[in-house]
């Protein structure tokens, strides 16, 4: 993205979060000494090769680089960003499905014909086959022409859903602004949009693995971005079902035109739903389809996931000088759909040592989370405990470009990273037991 605060996360998270993982946000929001807790896997080591600072135990392997070859004259495009993480049923290793947030320019997504939407957009997905000690196996281009590929989400039926962070550029053959569907294992996935699901600068989505409702968030300004459900017309959970069509519908919490007004956690709303006009956006954005002050508005909206039966999502700051209706670090919504009501679970102040957290995904040691940095300065991974103590467990030491698509491996043993830019992909392994509560 063209800003430097990008917000909390932008998708290829876990999938259950609860009310403790906020809490362990807020702190790393409110504590200003926060690497000096004494909280989690001790100071950082300098890496000999200056390109990540980790605690001492703590290893890593570097690979699919951009630039890296993949196949005769293609190669490994750049602006590694939103990612997750697969079971490979058949050789046991793990699949890693990661966005390239390329729009018209970069180092070009290449692939057949089959597997390009427009060929004048550098963005898309690429697959990587990772062994179960984090040595890469191989790669391969998943999904090629489209643009800003940017965050995302994963399906219960185990693919991934591919956002693209535009509404269009200006050398495009095609219309750009769609949800992809991306098979990991490559064998029925189409360059075909999720027209259904709207044309906007997506962000990420979040599926209810019980009705299969979607939840998705949208990045955008002048007027800010709005928050969407798509109820979809088929209820299987099983590839292209969302491809037969759905309902697309934005939220409105009368009284409130801007969630940047709301600067109180438990501050409870009831939600209504209203039709999108026209999703497919042929002649208006979106968002421009509704009256200010009828339909709820947010600067920033970035990441979604599903945990404990109900939709967090979160506005990852706003700016009264930018036209907000207040300013905050971050807010962590929570939304019901069975009760209908929306709830501020958190809301952040600035000023700490860690700042513009923005993948995240929950760790499962300790009970806390892992946080990628987006923001001023030094770009961290940010670790929390169960007790909500936040802690730096790595460091960018190659130079100032964002952590991404942060995630571990099903069984807990490796944490997957991407540095944007130049980009690699990182997979991190060490005494995750260690972890120091207090």
């Amino acid at each position: 993205m063209s800003v430097s605060r990008r917000g909390l996360m932008k998708g290829g998270t876990a999938g259950a979060l609860s009310i403790a993982l906020a809490g362990s946000l807020d702190t790393v929001f409110r504590t200003s000494a926060a690497a000096d807790t004494g909280a989690g896997y001790g100071p950082l080591v300098p890496d000999p090769k200056g390109v990540l600072d980790l605690p001492e135990g703590f290893s890593y392997k570097a690979f699919s680089a951009v630039g890296d070859p993949i196949a005769p004259g293609v190669v490994v495009p750049g602006a590694h960003d939103g990612m997750s993480t697969f079971k490979d049923r058949h050789s046991g290793n793990w699949l890693l499905v990661r966005n390239h947030e390329q729009g018209g320019s970069g180092t070009k997504t290449v692939a057949p014909a089959e597997l390009t939407y427009d060929p004048a957009a550098f963005g898309g997905t690429t697959t990587l086959e990772v062994d179960l000690d984090g040595n890469l196996v191989g790669h391969r281009v998943s999904l090629a022409g489209t643009a800003t590929n940017c965050a995302g989400g994963k399906t219960p039926w185990h693919t991934w859903l591919t956002c693209e962070e535009t509404e269009g550029f200006g050398a495009q053959t095609k219309s750009h602004g769609w949800v992809f569907e991306v098979d990991p294992w490559g064998r029925a996935t189409k360059p075909e949009p999720i027209k259904a699901m709207g044309r906007f600068a997506h962000e990420a989505v979040a599926v209810d693995p019980q009705t299969h409702v979607a939840y998705l968030t949208e990045d955008a300004g002048g007027p800010f971005g709005l928050f969407y459900r798509f109820t979809p017309n088929i209820r299987r959970g099983v590839y292209h079902a969302y491809q037969a069509g759905g309902t697309l519908e934005a939220m409105y919490v009368p009284g409130l035109p801007d969630l940047a007004a709301v600067d109180e956690a438990g501050a409870k709303f009831r939600v209504e739903w209203v039709k999108v006009p026209d999703p497919e956006a042929v002649t208006t954005s979106t968002r421009k389809q509704f009256e200010n002050g009828k339909i709820t508005r947010s600067q920033k909206l970035e990441g979604a996931w599903w945990g404990r039966g109900v939709c967090y999502f979160v506005a990852s700051y706003a700016e009264r000088g930018a036209g907000a209706a207040g300013d905050h670090a971050g807010q962590v919504w929570r939304y019901d759909p069975r009760s209908q009501i929306l709830e501020l679970e958190l809301v952040f102040k600035p000023g700490g040592k860690f700042d513009g957290p923005d993948n995240i995904t929950v760790s499962p040691y300790g009970g806390g989370v892992i946080l990628a940095e987006d923001g001023d300065g030094e770009q961290f991974l940010v670790g929390t405990t169960r007790k909500g103590e936040p802690f730096a467990f790595a460091r960018n030491a190659f130079n100032g470009s964002e952590f991404a698509g942060v995630t571990f491996s099903p069984d807990g043993r490796i944490l997957f990273a991407n540095r944007q830019s130049p980009g690699v992909t990182f997979a991190i392994t060490g005494p995750w037991h260690k972890l120091v509560e207090d």
